[in-house]
């Protein structure tokens, strides 16, 4: 049974890395979730979280409704994503503007891990764990390849995003953020977010409420979205779970395409900020860079990203007991 420190205040840490790969194209907060070993309690605690709380709250009091719906464990994670969203956004988009090889090369590593820890809970391989496997990675790759839209601010758009891009987050592999891009959406979201902490900041309530409206929308789409996929992840990993293990195990490796620290830019697009960014690229080898490829602090990144797991693994293991 966990108590509130460190059990909880971990859980937190956890949540904030989780917040900090979902505001970064090509990273994918489900993999933080999945490598830190909170993936399947983080889906059967959302797949739990319904209006029966209300009738059991009432029938066996708040603290036995609570404890069904492991309250405490989502309302750690969540204020760990929350806080990480809103403080190192600025934080991540700085390094990956500033020293993107350094910062894609420990992600890079970061997911070869995930790919090998994930792979092993596969118990059985036949020829529908290697289909399911080769759907999610074809899948996932077609993802980093696909070619964002314009970026629509409606209010109804902004629901759409949240309803498919939760989806994508709670996924591994695949990036939410990047499915917000594809979808034209990531601009809107992130200027939305630095406009919300400014608003706040500055006590600007007039341009709070025009971005507590424009949040509240993408929120309502990403509950909703997130519910009804829980319940399907959920069913899977229940009836399922070796095929369940190799599409998320496929969707890992198709997203390495995306991870990739070595880039040719075709296109670019302009940020919220109104900077000029990267739009379509393509991965290439790391002598046909252009500039410092940066190549031995590179490898040595993806080593220590790749080592990260083992130390996320052992902490996962010593806090579950």
């Amino acid at each position: 049974m966990r108590k509130l420190f460190p059990d909880y205040l971990l859980i937190t840490l956890k949540g904030m890395a989780m917040g900090a790969a979902d505001v970064v194209p090509g990273v994918s907060g489900g993999t933080i979730a999945f490598i830190s070993g909170i993936y399947q309690e983080l889906i059967d605690t959302i797949n739990k979280v319904d209006l029966t709380f209300f009738s059991a709250w009432k029938k066996n009091g708040f603290k036995i409704a609570w404890q069904q719906i492991n309250g405490s464990f989502l309302v750690a994670l969540v204020t760990g994503i929350a806080v990480s969203i809103l403080s190192l956004s600025k934080v991540i988009t700085h390094l990956l503007a500033t020293q993107p090889i350094l910062v894609w090369s420990f992600f890079f590593g970061l997911v070869i891990a995930s790919i090998y820890f994930v792979g092993k809970q596969i118990t059985k391989f036949n020829l529908t764990t290697w289909l399911f496997f080769i759907i999610g990675t074809i899948i996932s790759y077609y993802i980093t390849i696909a070619e964002p839209v314009a970026s629509p601010e409606s209010y109804f758009y902004l629901f759409v995003s949240g309803f498919i891009a939760i989806i994508a987050m709670i996924l591994p592999g695949v990036s939410g953020a990047f499915i917000l891009l594809l979808m034209g959406s990531y601009a809107v979201v992130i200027g939305t977010i630095n406009q919300f902490r400014e608003a706040i900041t500055a006590l600007n309530w007039q341009l709070l409420g025009q971005a507590i409206l424009r949040l509240g929308t993408f929120a309502i789409g990403a509950i909703l979205g997130l519910k009804l996929f829980s319940k399907i992840l959920h069913w899977m990993f229940d009836n399922h779970r070796n095929a369940t293990l190799a599409l998320l195990t496929g969707f890992m490796l198709g997203s390495l395409n995306k991870v990739w620290p070595w880039k040719k830019v075709l296109s670019t697009r302009i940020d919220s900020h109104g900077n000029e960014v990267p739009f379509m690229e393509k991965s290439i080898l790391p002598h046909y860079f252009e500039g410092e490829n940066q190549l031995i602090t590179a490898i040595l990144l993806m080593v220590f990203g790749f080592l990260t797991i083992f130390i996320l693994e052992k902490a996962a293991v010593k806090f579950s007991k």
